[in-house]
C-alpha cells in the first residue's frame, strides 16, 4: 500500500488547499460590472442572480435575464429568481406567504369579533325584553307579540351571521393551509440545487453544521470533496449546455451509488460535497474509489456536433469528522486535501491525516 498525502495539521486553512484561486475573483467583478452598467441595485440576492446568471451554468436564466430591460426593476429580478428556483429568492416566496398567512389569521379574527359582537347584542336585547315583560305584567299581547317578533328576527340575523362565518373560517383555514404547504415547499426549494435537484450549499452546511451541534464528540463520519478537473475548459469547448448536461448526469449517478442515508450535495459550479456516516478512512477511501469509479465508467456527455468527449478527471478530497472540532475545520481539512488531489492527477484521491494520527492507505493512480 502507499501512503495517503501527509497534510500538516497546522495547513489547513482553506486558502492553503488547493481551492481554486484567480477565476472567482474575476467572475464577482464581471458581477459587478455587469450590474453597474445595467442598473441593478446591490442587493445581496441581485449578486447570486447575476453570478448564477454569468457563472453559473444556467443558460435560461442567461437568456432570460439579457431579455430583461436595460434597467430592470427590483420586481421583475426577484420574479426572476423565483423562476429559476435560485435559493436567494426562495425566502420571498416564504415571507410573502407568511405574509399572507398572518393577513388571514388577522382577517379571521375581525370576523370572529364581529360574530361575538352580534351575539352580546342579542344577548343584551333578549335580556331588556325579559326584565320588561317581568316588571310590566300588565303589558298588552300585542306588544308582547311584537317583542316576540323583535326577537326573531334578531335571531334570524344571529343564525346568517353564524352560518356566513362558518364559511368564511373554513375558506381561511384552507388558504391558511395551503399558505403553509406552500412556504414548507419554499423552504425545501430554498435548500435545493436548481440545476442538479440535490440539496445545495445551504443545505450542506447545515447538516455539517449538525454534525458538531450537541456538546457530545460528532458521530464517525466521512467528508468527500468532489471537483471536475478543467470543467471550465469543458464549458468553452463545448459550451455551457453541455456542462449542464454533464452535471445533471454526475448528479443522478451519484444518487444511484450512494445509500439512502447518505448526503449528496452541489455545493458549488462542479464542485460535489458527500457525507457518509460510521465510516472509517479505509471504507471512506472505498467509496471514494466508488465514486470515481461510477463516473468514469458511466458518464460519457456529447457534445452540440455529436461527438463524444471521454477521459473526464475527477479530484477527490477526504476529510473525518474525529480530526475536526468544528464544521468549517473538518470542511478545511476537506478543501486541503482536495487541493493534494488536484495537484496530481495521478492519484486524484486524497485523504486528510493530522499529524497526531498519520494512517496508512493509498491512492488511486
Amino acid at each position: 500500500m502507499q501512503p495517503h498525502a501527509s497534510i500538516p495539521h497546522q495547513k489547513s486553512h482553506p486558502n492553503q488547499a488547493g481551492v481554486k484561486p484567480g477565476p472567482g475573483t474575476d467572475h464577482l467583478q464581471k458581477v459587478a460590472g455587469f450590474m453597474t452598467k445595467h442598473g441593478i441595485a446591490g442587493l445581496p440576492r441581485n449578486y447570486h442572480l447575476v453570478h448564477e446568471a454569468l457563472h453559473g451554468h444556467n443558460a435560461g436564466l442567461a437568456r432570460d435575464l439579457a431579455a430583461l430591460a436595460q434597467r430592470p426593476t427590483q420586481h421583475a429580478l426577484d420574479q426572476l429568481g423565483l423562476k429559476h428556483r435560485l435559493a436567494s429568492h426562495c425566502w420571498l416566496a416564504e415571507e410573502r406567504l407568511q405574509s399572507e398567512s398572518a393577513a388571514l389569521l388577522h382577517n379571521l379574527g375581525d370576523h370572529l369579533g364581529l360574530g361575538i359582537l352580534h351575539k352580546q347584542t342579542f344577548a343584551r336585547a333578549l335580556e331588556t325584553i325579559t326584565r320588561s315583560i317581568r316588571e310590566d305584567e300588565t303589558r298588552g299581547i300585542g306588544e308582547l307579540i311584537a317583542e316576540l317578533d323583535f326577537l326573531a328576527a334578531a335571531a334570524a340575523d344571529l343564525l346568517q351571521a353564524e352560518t356566513e362565518l362558518a364559511v368564511k373560517l373554513k375558506n381561511g383555514l384552507q388558504q391558511i393551509e395551503a399558505a403553509d404547504r406552500a412556504a414548507e415547499a419554499a423552504k425545501v426549494m430554498k435548500a435545493k440545487d436548481g440545476l442538479t435537484g440535490l440539496p445545495n450549499r445551504l443545505a450542506f452546511m447545515n447538516r455539517l453544521g449538525e454534525l458538531f451541534a450537541e456538546d457530545v464528540p460528532a458521530p464517525a463520519t466521512a467528508l468527500v470533496l468532489i471537483d471536475v478537473d478543467n470543467f471550465r475548459s469543458i464549458n468553452l469547448q463545448f459550451g455551457e449546455e453541455a456542462g449542464n448536461r454533464l452535471l445533471k448526469r454526475m448528479a443522478a449517478i451519484f444518487r444511484k451509488t450512494i445509500k439512502k442515508n447518505d448526503f449528496v450535495a452541489r455545493i458549488d459550479g462542479d464542485d460535489f460535497a458527500f457525507l457518509f456516516s460510521d465510516v472509517s478512512g479505509e471504507d471512506a477511501y472505498a467509496i471514494a474509489e466508488r465514486l470515481h469509479g461510477a463516473v468514469e465508467n458511466n458518464l460519457v456527455f456529447a457534445t452540440e456536433h455529436g461527438s463524444q468527449h471521454g477521459g473526464l478527471g475527477l479530484s477527490i478530497g477526504i476529510a473525518l469528522s474525529h480530526d475536526a472540532d468544528a464544521p468549517m475545520e473538518l470542511l478545511a481539512q476537506a478543501q486541503a486535501s482536495l487541493g493534494v488531489a488536484r495537484a496530481n492527477p495521478r492519484q486524484p484521491i486524497a485523504v486528510f491525516v493530522p499529524e497526531r494520527g498519520r494512517a496508512g492507505g493509498r491512492h488511486v493512480a
